[in-house]
């Protein structure tokens, strides 16, 4: 620092010498397609060694002999620009041509946008969702084609989730994509991603068609994301960076009730003396009382440098993020380590990371959410005694609660305590050795980990109305997930002539998962609960790859992985993946070369197969026993033993497969200004697994769990990228993408009968084991299957009428009918960036079109015969004073709602600070709001709800933050 203080001191004396003999020219230095500023660009005198370099806004001061020298400027990635000297230079540059060639990453390597010939998409960090995020995949909510990310709820912490064109790939197993964080898959079945600190991540890669994915075998049949973390770079001088975001939430909406008056004109038109009786005077808004103005905060403090041969990333943060029903919050510290060091000539390159996060959560009790839709309006939430902890309830007449009423909101709250605290670890450390003897060979290995834990209790207080009759319950729990992966894999790449390109991998992949858990639960009247429960799983891979360029203009790949899986019999245990694909780099051609209008075209080909080992059950092929009821028992003299049964199973077992079929267009106009893809894509599932009835006679359990069934899904994805607006104060970029989707289930049992209602799914509240949905041949997965409603000449609906579909003179479930299902038709995202200077604004926007949801809350409280029930009366859903139903109609029509939507998810204003600290320091605030409107027909709390039944849902808040980033 002396020496700095010394240089500077120095400059400012010969300042005034320098002035005498030179001139000083300035200017600002800005990326001609972007309109962003560059910082680090060499300036140079042409011919000479004067220079110097832009600052971190892009502008730059250089004092000059001759006012009409060449000043040369050059920075990394661009080409070279020459201009004659002047006093205000603004100067343009553009990205040199292998700059343009992005690299993206694919399974056990990389390559480049250019030369991909899969459906493979990048979304770095500059495009992310800003906001108070708590898990990753939020990140890339509306920001690539066909991949659909359902926000979680309300619930703080909470993790939401995707589905890759669709997620439909099966109907009992996982429809999740499979997730790779720095080189490592996680569990499918583990962790929440919630444990990764998104600020670390540096970039999704998405994996989406056959033949990007089959690499990954039999986990790829949904798709594959893989997750890049932040790192420190090369030649990087030493960086502090700083970021915190402070938030408030609040409910925005809430269900729609009957308030007082409507309630007690309801509660008096039932002309029931006994239940008008029950009326009084108070009034509460039980929903009021449950939900809060959540307070939350994200800070980030990292550090990172690099040197000649090594560089580092340290990072460290803590998130704290209160839930809008009050006593739920998520809170996680965590901290992160990224080394990178070169030897032997740069020959070997080895990079280490690992990450631990350390997370506490507060869980309410989430009935407090039905409680208060149907609790009676005019009840205080007090009683002013202390009985139940002081909360009003329903006493039935010695004084005890009422086990059939609703309980006090606020009491299931504030008497129910439930805390979890999970650690995880996960790292991985990578070696890349270039061998001597031939170039372009290389042998990688990769080992790393994923490891959690978690600790939880819960108890109920005997004082509480809750806690009554058992005395209360307090619970332990605790489980283990352990993953571990080997990869070593050889890679060679040359080119020969000039003309053939070859990428060849050859490796072998094994990763073993382990998990475990217990609980034990004991009630304040002795009874006591326990369970325990081990298992593990192993999977080992052989996989090869050959990629082949010719002359940049037709590329090929190939790619093969043979899997093992240890969930099947050995006889099943190994399967072939197969993919292949071809592109057609339009633009090399001679005849477009030259072209000032088409800058890309490339058209792409592809086929694959994967599969999907993702089954429930790690054992799934072997014979199991299980206990019998309680009233079955063998006699031995005077001691009865539990008999034991043969469970279903099925030997044969094995993971269900999915071929695909992918053909693709990419494009760029004006030098890539405009730039998008547009493709076509069709799978075909089989083997999908399901749960049929056993054989008649077999002595088996109620239901088998079996390969029998077969789906088809088809879609289109389009997105467009465009630069609206590029000039040297305002930018405007746009970027947008739609998706139409379609599934179809072609099969699910060996005999189909098309008079069937297929398989029952989709449960509700209201009665016990009651469906709303079905999986049926010819229809898609998890389609509604309801009456159809008929109504009267004012519109209203008829209770209890409904259309004889069958025409046989009754209404019986024969005449329930397939209507619509909660997959969207269409999926569209628009995400805009604008900069003015030193000002930013930013949106993210998604619609979803043709998808449908059952209003569960209004079909079960939305009637007359909820209102009164064993000497208590309930509040009812508005949804009553249209139909006036005196029972419930659950598999009306009339609540399988359109939940179409248009939701602004964010909107981010910031500044930019620029000349602080003479560009040293760079300082960004900025504002965003998040849930920022809904637009939807849908009569619920929220449209957007996973697997298309709202019931009770906690709602999403609506959030302001405010937050800065500051680095030195």
């Amino acid at each position: 620092m002396k020496q700095f203080r010394q240089l500077i001191l120095s400059l400012v004396l010969l300042f005034p010498v320098m002035m005498s003999a030179q001139d000083v020219i300035s200017g600002k230095v800005t990326d001609r397609l972007t309109g962003s500023e560059l910082p680090g660009v060499t300036v140079l005198v042409k011919g000479s060694s004067t220079g110097t370099a832009t600052d971190f806004d892009g502008n730059f001061e250089l004092s000059v002999d001759d006012p009409n020298a060449v000043i040369v400027f050059s920075y990394v990635g661009y080409n070279n620009v020459e201009m004659t000297a002047s006093q205000n230079m603004n100067v343009l540059m553009e990205e040199s041509a292998e700059s343009l060639e992005e690299v993206i990453l694919i399974g056990y390597g990389q390559t480049t946008k250019k030369d991909a010939t899969g459906a493979v998409e990048r979304v770095s960090s500059e495009e992310f969702n800003p906001g108070a995020i708590a898990s990753p995949e939020q990140l890339i909510t509306g920001k690539s084609a066909g991949v659909n990310v359902v926000p979680p709820s309300g619930r703080p912490g909470e993790g939401g989730t995707i589905k890759i064109r669709g997620g439909v790939s099966s109907l009992s197993a996982s429809n999740s994509p499979l997730i790779v964080i720095d080189g490592v898959p996680v569990d499918q079945d583990g962790p929440a991603l919630n444990t990764i600190n998104p600020n670390d991540i540096e970039s999704f890669n998405i994996l989406k068609d056959a033949s990007a994915t089959a690499i990954y075998g039999s986990r790829a049949s949904n798709g594959v994301i893989l997750i890049t973390t932040k790192s420190g770079k090369m030649h990087q001088d030493f960086n502090i960076s700083l970021d915190s975001k402070f938030s408030w939430g609040r409910a925005e909406n809430k269900v729609d009730l009957l308030n007082k008056e409507e309630f007690i004109n309801a509660i008096n038109g039932l002309n029931v003396p006994e239940a008008a009786a029950l009326l009084t005077d108070d009034e509460t808004d039980w929903q009021d009382q449950i939900y809060q103005t959540a307070f939350g905060t994200d800070n980030n403090l990292s550090f990172s440098e690099g040197f000649e041969n090594s560089s580092y990333r340290i990072s460290m943060g803590y998130f704290l993020q209160e839930g809008i029903l009050k006593t739920s919050e998520y809170n996680r510290k965590t901290a992160a380590l990224n080394f990178r060091q070169n030897l032997f000539d740069n020959s070997l390159k080895m990079d280490f990371n690992i990450r631990g996060s350390f997370a506490q959560d507060e869980f309410a009790n989430e009935g407090a959410i039905g409680s208060s839709v149907s609790m009676d309006p005019t009840k205080p939430v007090f009683s002013g005694n202390d009985n139940y902890g002081g909360y009003w309830e329903w006493l039935n007449a010695n004084g005890s609660p009422n086990n059939l009423s609703p309980r006090n909101p606020l009491g299931l709250l504030n008497q129910f305590e439930s805390h979890a605290g999970t650690d995880r670890f996960i790292g991985n450390a990578k070696f890349d050795y270039s061998f001597w003897f031939l170039e372009g060979l290389s042998i990688v290995a990769n080992f790393g980990f994923d490891y959690s834990e978690v600790d939880g209790n819960n108890q109920t207080l005997a004082s509480s109305a809750s806690g009554f009759y058992n005395g209360g319950t307090r619970g332990v729990y605790d489980s283990m997930r352990r993953n571990t992966l080997a990869d070593v894999y050889l890679n060679y790449v040359q080119t020969f002539n000039d003309v053939h390109r070859f990428d060849i991998m050859l490796g072998q992949s094994f990763q073993d998962f382990y998990r475990e858990n217990s609980s034990f639960n004991r009630d304040g009247d002795g009874t006591v609960r326990e369970s325990q429960y081990a298992s593990t799983n192993a999977l080992l891979g052989y996989i090869a790859r050959l990629n082949y360029g010719y002359d940049n203009r037709y590329l090929l790949t190939f790619t093969y992985r043979r899997d093992g899986s240890s969930r099947f019999a050995p006889e099943n245990r190994w399967g072939n993946f197969y993919s292949g694909a071809l592109a057609w780099n339009i633009t090399e051609e001679a005849f477009l070369q030259d072209s000032e209008t088409i800058s890309t075209l490339k058209l792409r080909l592809g086929y694959g197969e994967t599969g999907q080992q993702e089954i429930g059950s790690d054992f799934g092929y072997l014979p199991v026993y299980l206990q019998g009821q309680d009233n079955v028992r063998y006699p031995f003299g005077d001691t009865y033993i539990n008999t034991l049964r043969p469970a279903g199973y099925d030997a044969g077992i094995k993971w269900e497969e999915t071929a695909t079929y992918n053909i693709g267009l990419d494009y760029g106009f004006f030098m890539d200004r405009v730039t998008g893809s547009i493709e076509y894509f069709k799978s075909e599932s089989t083997d999908i697994l399901n749960t049929v009835a056993p054989p008649a006679g077999s002595n088996l359990s109620n239901s088998l769990y079996t390969n029998i069934g077969d789906l088809d899904k088809q879609g289109v994805e389009f997105t467009l990228n465009g630069d609206v607006v590029q000039s040297e104060n305002f930018t405007w970029n746009l970027m947008f993408n739609a998706t139409w989707l379609e599934n179809e289930i072609k099969k699910l049992n060996a005999v189909d009968d098309p008079t069937s209602p297929g398989l029952a799914t989709g449960g509700i509240s209201g009665g016990v084991g009651n469906t709303i949905q079905t999986h049926k041949v010819g229809y898609p997965q998890s389609s509604f299957l309801v009456y159809q409603q008929v109504y009267d000449n004012d519109g209203n609906p008829i209770e209890g009428v409904y259309v004889d579909t069958n025409e046989d003179g009754a209404i019986t479930d024969a005449d329930k009918r397939i209507f619509n299902s909660p997959n969207p038709d269409w999926l569209l995202g628009l995400s805009s960036y604008m900069n003015y200077r030193n000002f930013d604004l930013n949106f993210t926007m998604r619609a979803s079109l043709g998808n449908y949801a059952y209003n569960n809350v209004a079909s079960a409280n939305g009637n007359q015969d909820n209102l009164y029930d064993l000497g208590t009366i309930r509040n009812a859903h508005s949804s009553i004073l249209d139909t006036n139903f005196r029972n419930p109609q659950y598999w009306s029509d009339y609540y399988v709602q359109d939940a179409s939507f248009l939701r602004m998810d964010n909107i981010t204003l910031g500044y930019n600070f620029s000349n602080l600290k003479n560009g040293d320091v760079r300082l960004r605030i900025y504002s965003t709001v998040q849930n920022v409107f809904t637009i939807t027909d849908y009569d619920g709390l929220d449209p957007e709800i996973n697997g298309g039944i709202d019931n009770n849902f906690y709602p999403r808040p609506q959030t302001l933050l405010f937050g800065f980033n500051v680095n030195f």
